[in-house]
């Protein structure tokens, strides 16, 4: 426990660093350094490979990721696979040849990267998964307690429905924070007898996708009464086939997207969405990278806490 402790504070440490600094004179890689720490910070490295970057969730990231990585003078390099796993193993091959030190990766495919993460390591780069998991033999993870944001979006929305009801799930892509949201979700819904789980469609957390699914769900079970959505950005299209519709069906979701927050707080329909915090994920993400660089025994995990949002606490909220 007093080891545990002692990590935490050496985290905590590097995020202050990261966050804490702005009123002081930023250093750069080509800039003297008084305590001769300056070919250390020219020679660090670090890649940052996304599975999109049109999600203003990951924009939110990359911006953290960029800001981190300015305060230590570190050389960045970012990359968008666009969900797919082909190009994103080949993105992070090239960030090998250009002598990455650290990698920050949030996985299109958990399974399918696992080749690019062993040869990662084969190279000696350290590997931090962020936001999804990734097979293979990755340093440390750090995303949020997505089980928990499932399982508090369906304990909220059991609560709404007085506890009984027909509900659907709009699934997403098989990463491991998806599998864990509905897990969560579909454990709360077990502790409600009298609440039926009688759609599951996924609609690979795009808007567009989730909208019309959401109209094919609502047609085949006419006594629907709530959807639960992986993610923001799909529960939006799910708002926009319900609001059509002029069904009384109530929507709960996660992420903390500002339109989901907006719709909560503006609506009657948005319900609840269960807020990730992106830029702490990447902040303690990479202090776990620098930790591993600079020779100190990490955790395998790095929970990130989550947070329910619905009208009564939304105001204000932000990533």
């Amino acid at each position: 426990m007093k080891k545990a402790k002692c990590l935490m504070v050496l985290v905590l440490t590097l995020i202050m660093v990261f966050t804490g600094c702005g009123s002081k004179t930023n250093k750069t890689a080509n800039e003297d350094n008084s305590n001769g720490s300056t070919e250390e910070k020219k020679s660090l490295t670090i890649g940052m490979s996304f599975q999109e970057m049109d999600n203003p969730y990951f924009v939110t990231m990359h911006e953290a990721f960029e800001d981190a990585a300015k305060e230590i003078g570190a050389t960045t390099y970012v990359t968008d696979a666009s969900h797919d796993v082909n190009k994103q193993i080949s993105d992070v091959e090239d960030m090998i040849e250009q002598g990455t030190n650290i990698l920050l990766i949030n996985p299109t495919d958990s399974v399918g990267i696992e080749s690019a993460v062993v040869e990662a390591k084969e190279a000696g780069v350290i590997v931090v998964a962020i936001d999804a998991q990734a097979n293979g033999p990755i340093d440390s993870f750090a995303g949020s307690k997505n089980k928990e944001a499932g399982y508090l979006a369906g304990k909220q929305m059991a609560e709404d429905l007085g506890e009984k009801g027909k509900v659907g799930i709009i699934n997403g892509i098989p990463v491991v924070p998806i599998l864990e949201r509905v897990e969560g979700f579909k454990e709360a819904m077990a502790e409600y007898p009298d609440i039926e789980i009688v759609d599951n469609q996924n609609g690979e957390q795009e808007r567009d996708k989730c909208m019309t699914v959401t109209e094919n769900m609502m047609q085949a079970n006419p006594e629907l009464d709530a959807i639960f959505s992986v993610n923001d950005g799909g529960a939006l299209g799910c708002l926009a086939a319900i609001e059509s519709s002029k069904k009384d069906i109530k929507l709960y979701s996660v992420d903390g997207h500002p339109e989901a927050v907006e719709a909560i707080l503006n609506g009657d329909i948005f319900k609840a969405t269960v807020a990730q915090y992106p830029r702490d994920q990447i902040r303690v993400g990479l202090g776990i990278a620098l930790a591993k660089y600079w020779g100190a025994n990490v955790p395998e995990v790095m929970p990130i806490d989550v947070t329910l949002l619905t009208k009564d606490n939304a105001e204000g909220f932000s990533w």
